[in-house]
């Protein structure tokens, strides 16, 4: 698609002169998606975001535009609320001011979908926005990390609901659930969302002070080691498996899972499947986004977590184990000090956690700390003695202290 001129947003859009821009699209793009796709990138060329806009009259800020292959919902958009929360919504439902930069390229496409291009509280530019909160900037700001975009982070003040946009440098050194320690600089607000850029100073990860709501546990029944499949009769019990035998019957318990952004009414609506959907064709930023919004969302959705690690495990071990320890230390807050239980993997709900467990386990052999990863490996095995993750096959060559480069065919 050729380059529009920027220049453009002083002429006045009419309706002749928007069906004159529609028919643009419509000569330049074939079929439906690329009609689409040269909407998207009249506007991620022109509208400098975040902006304000209106969705159905509500004020709100427009942080990103997006396209995720379905026509019948056609672009998106990413905008937040007037209390700092984040929602995605159809883009044909956003509408912007026509004194904003390439709004122009927008009200075109509501026109092309069938929805009046400037509705009413665009024309008045009136809005039922008020100041944002202010941040007490005389020192240090603890920031709750939520989601780590590329140039931002969504974050919300420790032991509030305020949220704020950190914008800083070293943004890859968070992950959503650590508490960043931010030594202030600026403060704006824009579209009544509070914004703030700084230095982070330090980083750590303490989920008790972060006020989550412990995910819930079901109990399943009990589980009887004598009833439990060892191997063949005539072959020893191996020496992992001794203890727990011996602890006799224990019950069983299902953790809740936490999904954001899963469809209620279609039982095949998942975001972690999209995501790995999206990685294995090659679009690791789109799998990354997905995962993201997931944690802001909700920062218990431990497959998030999981998942997150497990983009970067292969190349950067000590990004991934901090992913992955965010998870474990979350759903840990729903086991009792000295919880006796099982967590089988045979209970769905529960292999958010236990694949936070193994891929933690596996960074900290990586890493050399060998002891720890015997500690979570052992507790892999009490809490799901049928092994579905192969921990018995490992554990060995951890307590042996057998380097990770030097596994073998492990």
């Amino acid at each position: 698609m050729k380059k529009r001129n920027p220049t453009q947003r002083g002429r006045r859009w009419d309706a002749a002169s928007l069906d004159e821009l529609i028919d643009e699209f419509t000569v330049e793009a074939g079929g439906e998606d690329e009609r689409i796709l040269a909407f998207l990138q009249a506007l991620e060329e022109h509208v400098i975001l975040p902006c304000a806009g209106f969705v159905i009259g509500e004020p709100v800020s427009v942080v990103e535009f997006d396209y995720q292959g379905n026509q019948r919902r056609g672009l998106t958009a990413t905008c937040h609320r007037m209390d700092g929360r984040e929602y995605e919504v159809a883009a044909s439902e956003v509408a912007l001011l026509p004194s904003t930069p390439g709004s122009h390229y927008l009200a075109a496409y509501r026109k092309w979908m069938g929805v009046v291009p400037y509705p009413p509280e665009t024309r008045s530019g009136t809005s039922r926005e008020s100041p944002a909160a202010a941040l007490d900037l005389r020192g240090p700001v603890e920031l709750v990390v939520l989601s780590v975009k590329q140039k931002a982070a969504r974050c919300r003040l420790l032991g509030g609901d305020q949220s704020v946009t950190l914008r800083a440098r070293r943004l890859w050194t968070v992950v959503p659930g650590e508490i960043a320690v931010v030594r202030p600089g600026k403060q704006w607000n824009y579209a009544r969302n509070p914004y703030l850029s700084g230095v982070i100073e330090s980083t750590r990860l303490d989920v008790t002070a972060l006020g989550l709501a412990p995910l819930r546990l079901e109990e399943r029944g009990i589980w009887d080691p004598s009833e439990h499949y060892w191997g063949e009769e005539d072959e020893p019990v191996e020496e992992w498996a001794e203890p727990i035998i011996a602890r006799g019957p224990r019950p069983e318990f299902e953790m809740e899972q936490v999904l954001p952004g899963a469809a209620p009414d279609d039982l095949f609506s998942d975001p972690i499947t999209e995501s790995n959907d999206r990685k294995d064709s090659g679009d690791s930023k789109g799998a990354y986004k997905i995962l993201m919004d997931c944690c802001q969302a909700d920062l218990r959705c431990l497959d998030a977590h999981a998942h997150l690690g497990n983009l970067v495990f292969n190349q950067l071990p000590k990004d991934a184990i901090r992913h992955y320890e965010a998870g474990v230390r979350i759903g840990e807050l729903s086991l009792s000090e000295g919880f006796a239980g099982l967590l089988p993997w045979g209970w769905i709900d529960n292999r958010p956690f236990l694949r936070c467990m193994q891929g933690f386990g596996l960074c900290l052999w990586r890493l050399g700390r060998f002891r720890e990863a015997d500690r979570i490996f052992d507790r892999m095995l009490w809490l799901n003695p049928s092994d579905n993750q192969g921990v018995r096959f490992l554990i060995g060559d951890v307590r042996a202290q057998v380097a990770w480069e030097k596994r073998g065919d492990r």
